[in-house]
């Protein structure tokens, strides 16, 4: 971390661990594009973990710790400890547990532990406050209508993003003909609301040295559970066991075959977003599938 971030560090273990701290390593952690990552090591051989960020994003902080806190209060996987969040000077910061994490572990647990997480669930698809995506807003506004959810905080949200990022104006006419249209998805499927991490995708599981796994980064709020379930095909890192067991514990209905474009074009969109038009092509490509099948 650089010089200035020493004295953050300092303030931030004194504030939530007490005045008698010494810090003797400070190893910046690789693995994420958002936020500046440290572990931290004390001399009596604690350790934890710190994320940083401009003090402007201390909302996005906020919310990832109530995430965490969600996911670890449904007693199904584990999650890492916010143990504190503020502002010092201009940066705000995240203080977690630190978990020495590796990339391989026992993917039937981390498919039963997810289907055990689903089972938390809500009056109402959303979530009390709005979180983010990446470092994109993600609004979670609730209500009791999935459709109606996903067509106005996912799809409709992210499109009209990319109407202003230049999304071409075809893909965007097409997306408004499937948001319009996505209820003839659901005339036989009625998704309870579930607790979702919302970002599960490979880069966001690990595990134990025992191979117990573990989940970061949330995006988290309630809705259809096929949601974490598509974005784990979206970029790979999950086996057979994890969806064997999955399945196994709860299975999914065999109109996820199709949702789960629907599901995943939230991302493309979203990336498309945060990273350009490389994305553009494949979010209208997955909107003219889904439209086939409306």
């Amino acid at each position: 971390m650089k010089s200035s971030s020493t004295d953050l560090i300092l303030t931030v273990l004194q504030q939530h661990l007490g005045t008698s701290i010494a810090v003797t390593h400070v190893d910046a952690v690789s693995g994420g594009c958002i936020n500046q990552t440290s572990a931290l090591t004390l001399a009596d051989g604690r350790r934890y973990f710190l994320k940083v960020n401009q003090a402007r994003l201390l909302e996005m902080f906020a919310a990832e710790a109530d995430g965490l806190n969600a996911i670890r209060a449904s007693t199904s996987l584990r999650a890492p400890e916010p143990l504190g969040y503020g502002v010092q000077g201009q940066q705000a910061y995240l203080l977690l547990e630190y978990l020495p994490l590796q990339n391989h572990g026992d993917q039937q647990q981390a498919g039963q532990q997810l289907a055990l997480m689903h089972r938390d669930t809500a009056a109402q698809y959303g979530w009390f406050r709005n979180n983010t995506i990446g470092i994109s807003t993600q609004r979670n506004i609730q209500t009791h209508d999935w459709v109606q959810f996903w067509q106005q905080e996912r799809l409709g949200f992210q499109l009209e993003q990319a109407r202003r990022n230049g999304y071409p104006h075809r893909s965007y006419e097409q997306g408004l003909r499937l948001k319009a249209g996505i209820g003839a998805l659901f005339t036989d499927y009625q998704p309870g609301a579930s607790l979702l991490h919302g970002d599960l995708w490979g880069g966001n599981l690990a595990y134990l040295s025992d191979g117990v796994p573990v989940v970061y980064d949330p995006a988290v709020y309630y809705g259809d559970r096929e949601t974490d379930l598509a974005m784990t095909e979206l970029f790979g890192g999950f086996g057979a066991d994890f969806y064997a067991a999955y399945n196994d514990a709860w299975a999914l209905d065999a109109g996820y075959a199709v949702r789960k474009t629907l599901y995943n074009l939230y991302h493309i969109l979203n990336h498309f977003n945060l990273f350009g038009s490389g994305y553009g092509e494949q979010a209208a490509r997955m909107t003219e599938k889904l439209l086939a099948e409306i």
